[in-house]
């Protein structure tokens, strides 16, 4: 079932007309929200995970995140606080996604059953209350693959949302083991958008200063596990998943060609793909939280304008305010292909339909 939406600030009766000067139809594949109602149900309960985005920082760092969380903690939760900077960004649509430190990998599995779907609950009650503005990409308990899949039936059957956030690893463990292939099967057979995030470095010893295990750590953890989803052989199991990896899709795809060479190279690099591991890596989609106009115009022209989404990583510090504007700034692009990266491309991994493209 496609979703019908109309541009923001030409609803009838929207009441306000967004301050953003683009004239494209722009789609936020990449912001959080925050459910605290998920956090009252782990507040007790033990964690197996290793490490996150909080363990490997020094106090310099804790002091500045405890101020940047005080700044943004009411647009973790506030629809209208997040309306406003809408129409300030020029963003007709958020795909509202949790934030990554409400993934819960590492508790009990039905504690992290009950957290996800109350998450979940939270962002359909948000894309259902303002539609024109709104799609929701919810988790799942992913340490509990088969409790996994149900929240996912659960997520597109009975509260209607477009995709799921993952994790780039799961309290350890790598993606590509086989206990999550059912997860990777349910997604591909709903033909369901899975959108990956990472959380810090589960290897993060040495990133403890100057926050490097968010500036290096998160791109890292991304580069890691689409190596494994890669040579694990997983993306030419499951050959119809749509994944779309957060930060520009970290390291990789700047450094594809090594992986190539030892593909080509080494018979222990072909157990389990028969292809360049580069061909693959162009299946995937990449959003535009890159943050140089040479990176963002390098990722399009190696992987194409049809596989690049918008994305500001809001509301937090990391994060793009003009995402609109740094895609318009992008040198040797056709309007087509910025059309394309600020919103056409999100809407139909998402589907979401417009009254524009009903019309047509």
């Amino acid at each position: 079932m496609l979703y019908s939406c109309s541009p923001a600030g030409a609803m009838a009766g929207s009441g306000s007309t967004p301050t953003g000067k683009s004239k494209r139809f722009a789609v936020d594949l990449h912001c959080h929200v925050v459910t605290p109602a998920a956090e009252e149900i782990v507040a007790d309960a033990a964690t197996t995970d290793p490490a996150d985005l909080f363990t490997f920082i020094n106090e310099p760092t804790r002091e500045v995140n405890r101020r940047m969380m005080e700044a943004v903690a009411d647009k973790l939760v506030s629809v209208e606080a997040r309306l406003a900077d809408m129409d300030t960004m020029g963003i007709d649509i958020q795909a509202i996604s949790p934030s990554p430190t409400q993934f819960h990998y590492g508790v009990d599995a039905g504690v992290g059953q009950v957290a996800a779907q109350t998450i979940n609950d939270r962002i359909a009650e948000i894309t259902h209350s303002h539609p024109d503005r709104f799609v929701g990409l919810g988790t799942v308990p992913l340490q509990a693959p088969d409790l996994a899949v149900a929240e996912l039936d659960r997520m597109v059957n009975e509260l209607g949302l477009r995709g799921v956030e993952i994790g780039t690893n799961v309290a350890g463990e790598e993606l590509s083991d086989q206990r999550f292939h059912k997860f990777f099967a349910k997604a591909e057979a709903l033909d369901l958008l899975i959108f990956m995030h990472p959380h810090g470095f589960t290897e993060g010893q040495r990133l403890s200063d100057h926050y490097l295990i968010n500036i290096i750590g998160n791109p890292l953890d991304s580069t890691v596990a689409l190596s494994h989803l890669i040579f694990g052989g997983v993306l030419e199991k499951y050959q119809q998943l749509k994944i779309c990896v957060a930060h520009g899709g970290g390291f990789l795809p700047a450094y594809s060609g090594r992986m190539d060479h030892a593909h080509q190279a080494r018979a222990d690099c072909r157990r389990c793909i028969a292809k360049p591991p580069s061909s693959y890596l162009k299946k995937l989609y990449f959003d535009t939280v890159v943050f140089a106009h040479d990176q963002l115009e390098y990722l399009i022209r190696k992987y194409g304008s049809d596989h690049i989404v918008l994305g500001t990583d809001y509301p937090f510090d990391m994060g793009v305010t003009d995402p609109v504007g740094f895609v318009e700034g992008a040198g040797g692009l056709t309007d087509a292909e910025k059309s394309s990266v600020v919103g056409e491309n999100a809407m139909r991994l998402l589907k979401i339909q417009t009254e524009v493209d009903a019309a047509r």
